[in-house]
């Protein structure tokens, strides 16, 4: 069985984190494609250098994996958190802060929604109903391209890896998903979402505009197999909090 590892890209360090984690390298997804969409990705950055991914769900809210704010199982301070919103090349991203002490973990699940002023950018609609079984989605991050130094190849640029559901039990997932849990699993159809991508959007295929959120990536194995937080599971609680 693939060895499945969660590693959290905090600065420039990879630190394993348990059962609650796994994320990837630099350069944005293994393999996949350069995205020519994704108005709702932001890109999370500690003391200035590239970590993890996120979705703006609201005008003041963004979501991502609350692993992704923890190094060496230490909360990472708001002053080091920075995100960059508003182009497909975080470079040329417009840079927001979160408001001290305004973020709000799931008891449930990874995910992490952090506050910050006001984003005039497109926020994704949250699905209401699971994933399903078979379903293609699309998983977006400027994570890491490589499988040796992640820290070296992350992308700087907006990629994507196009993923397909998978029963939650099986074997590919054994550990780390199961039926009623709060992740699902997916197997490859082309690239694989690695450290740096942890956070980000996994969406569903449609028109622009049309694709709903339905997971938060938290970890792959970097060869067949990803998983991701289910929305549909998190929704009252991701509505009650961006409702404040």
């Amino acid at each position: 069985m693939v060895r499945r590892v969660r590693v959290l890209l905090l600065t420039v360090l990879l630190l394993v984190t348990g059962s609650v984690v796994w994320s990837v390298p630099a350069s944005a997804v293994i393999g996949g494609a350069k995205s020519t969409y994704g108005p709702w990705a932001v890109r999370m950055l500690v003391d200035g250098k590239p970590a993890c991914t996120g979705t703006a769900v609201a005008p003041q809210w963004i979501l991502s994996a609350s692993h992704c704010f923890y190094e060496q199982a230490q909360p990472v301070a708001d002053k080091r958190i920075s995100f960059r919103i508003g182009n497909l090349d975080m470079r040329k991203g417009t840079t927001v802060h979160p408001v001290p002490g305004k973020r709000v973990g799931s008891a449930h699940a990874d995910m992490m929604l952090i506050k910050v002023p006001p984003m005039k950018i497109p926020t994704a609609r949250l699905a209401s109903t699971g994933v399903r079984l078979g379903q293609r989605v699309q998983q977006y991050g400027w994570g890491a391209t490589c499988t040796d130094d992640e820290n070296a190849c992350q992308s700087p640029v907006l990629k994507q890896s196009s993923l397909r559901v998978i029963r939650p039990d099986d074997r590919r997932c054994a550990g780390h998903t199961a039926p009623g849990g709060p992740d699902f699993c997916m197997e490859k159809v082309s690239g694989i979402p690695a450290g740096g991508d942890s956070g980000g959007p996994v969406m569903s295929i449609g028109p622009r505009g049309s694709e709903t959120l339905l997971g938060v990536f938290n970890g792959s194995d970097r060869e067949t197999v990803a998983q991701a937080g289910e929305i549909s599971q998190q929704l009252a609680w991701i509505r009650s909090v961006t409702r404040r």
